[in-house]
């Protein structure tokens, strides 16, 4: 695992020059969901998957920004699914975007995951690795500094919804209404890893993206998003459910499968299976 814990620091610090010097014009090229890649997308899928194939340990990739795996090393033992550049649309208005990897021993499925990772690049760029802990790193120079163990508080302050309003279910927006009532800021980039992060870092809250009129099985992917975030708050003392199932206990069945998704603190996740169990999810 520490090979790998090294070969994400060293894409980390790659990524940050590729967005600090990069054109992030869009390229020719679509991704697996249709969407028009960005020179920059291209560019970080290029960087991890070189640093990547330097691993022996690594058996087979998986990229956000790639429609199939890559097999690197047949005697491998770890696969990881990332997705390069979340949030990469966020980049020509200056916001946080971030790196997210979910590290899976034998084969991909939630059941198989044994740590977790992302990067966030911001006025500072800071990494979170969930192995045993949930521990952030700063970036300092060339290298990464351990800095604390993150762990939940039981109730949080913050609230991140994620998707048009206009088509979530009416349950839905009365929930998130609810906790504006009791004082919950919002706190909504549109970015998953700056939201989620400030979630962590801020001791609690709920991020929600729920299933929509127009994106029925949810719209972040299971082994790239979803997968990972769940392991980094169960393991930092949080949950992580799709409205009633704990999301580690989800199947896939391609690699870009979706899912309903609601991260946060015991409080705010109890109160979405309460509302979601009323509403026949």
């Amino acid at each position: 695992m520490t090979d790998i814990f090294s070969a994400i620091q060293r894409t980390a610090i790659r990524i940050k020059d590729a967005i600090d010097t990069k054109d992030i014009g869009y390229s020719q090229q679509e991704n697996s969901s249709g969407e028009t890649q960005l020179q920059l997308d291209i560019k970080c899928d290029m960087i991890i998957e070189e640093e990547f194939s330097h691993v022996n340990s690594i058996h087979t990739i998986a990229s956000e920004e790639k429609e199939r795996e890559v097999l690197l090393h047949k005697d491998g033992k770890y696969f990881i699914a990332y997705d390069p550049l979340d949030g990469s649309s966020l980049i020509d208005v200056n916001l946080s975007v971030g790196s997210i990897f979910g590290i899976y021993e034998g084969a991909f499925g939630a059941k198989n995951m044994v740590a977790s990772c992302y990067v966030v690049f911001g006025p500072r760029v800071e990494m979170v690795f969930a192995h045993n802990k949930t521990k952030l790193h700063l970036l300092q120079g060339k290298e990464f500094e351990f800095v604390k163990e993150i762990r939940l508080n039981e109730k949080g302050k913050l609230n991140a919804p994620g998707g048009t309003q206009q088509n979530w279910k009416p349950y839905h927006k009365e929930m998130v209404d609810s906790f504006f009532n009791e004082g919950y800021r919002l706190r909504y980039s549109g970015g998953m890893v700056p939201d989620l992060h400030q979630i962590l870092l801020k001791g609690g809250g709920l991020f929600s993206y729920p299933n929509t009129s127009d994106k029925p099985d949810g719209k972040l992917r299971k082994l790239f998003e979803v997968f990972p975030f769940a392991f980094i708050f169960k393991t930092a003392g949080g949950e992580a459910i799709d409205g009633s199932v704990d999301l580690m206990e989800l199947e896939y069945a391609h690699i870009h499968d979706t899912s309903a998704c609601f991260f946060g603190s015991k409080y705010e996740i109890q109160r979405v299976r309460e509302v979601y169990a009323k509403n026949k999810y």
